[in-house]
């Protein structure tokens, strides 16, 4: 009996597409942007006009039909759901989904809600954001989070705010980095003794999630555990 292969895209085994800011930073293990990073294959594609400032800084103003059409193109070429390189990008949730008509998560920020329903009564869930200054509830409320959840960014640190937004250089001082993520997480923490959970905004931020639970000893979601969660639906794994 012969075996007939379904046809009708132009990639095949890479289910998952991920549309890229244009940036020229250093992505170590760990980003989104490092293909290394994911254990399965994926597909990029970077849209034109996206820089980290006008997406962060400004709302990704006027950028709505470039990411529409780079995600169209991704699932022409065969994604069957489609992500994006910032968590800033929650705006464009509902637009993308409908345009592109395949299951898409534009933002870690998905997760607030789920990470809520595991915490105990009093415990609640907070962000780390690249941009404090920029994070608003529009942002939040279109991810599905609430509104009033207790959030803090990287603008004051040394480092990683200043390569990943304003785009100061290349080259990443990771340790510097990493020292930016602690102590935004700890000044969190601090302010908000009832933060039981957190989840990173910026999908540049896994890298450092394992040192961040490591030091505040609450659990960290990010943009990794959205997606290879998100995978697993995708191609469910098989048991004999």
């Amino acid at each position: 009996m012969s075996t007939v292969a379904a046809g009708g895209k132009s990639i095949y085994g890479a289910p998952l597409g991920i549309l890229m800011l244009e940036t020229r930073f250093a992505r170590i293990p760990g980003d989104m942007g490092n293909a290394g990073t994911w254990p399965f294959p994926v597909l990029f594609r970077v849209v034109k006009g996206a820089d980290p400032k006008r997406v962060v800084l400004n709302q990704a103003a006027g950028l709505l039909p470039n990411f529409i059409e780079a995600a169209q193109e991704l699932v022409h070429l065969g994604a069957e759901a489609i992500t994006t390189n910032c968590g800033f990008l929650s705006l464009f949730q509902k637009e993308l989904a409908e345009a592109v008509g395949v299951p898409v998560a534009t933002s870690s920020l998905i997760q607030v809600p789920w990470v809520q329903a595991t915490l105990p009564p009093g415990k609640r869930v907070g962000v780390v954001t690249v941009s404090g200054k920029s994070l608003t509830p529009r942002h939040l409320e279109a991810a599905g989070a609430p509104v009033d959840t207790p959030f803090i960014g990287t603008e004051d640190g040394r480092e990683f705010f200043r390569v990943l937004i304003m785009g100061e250089k290349d080259d990443l001082d990771v340790s510097l980095a990493e020292q930016d993520i602690l102590d935004a997480g700890r000044r969190l923490l601090r302010a908000h003794p009832e933060i039981g959970a957190l989840v990173l905004e910026c999908t540049n931020m896994p890298p450092y999630a394992k040192a961040l639970q490591a030091a505040l000893g609450v659990p960290v979601y990010d943009i990794y555990s959205l997606i290879t969660w998100w995978h697993a639906g995708l191609r469910p794994r098989g048991f004999a």
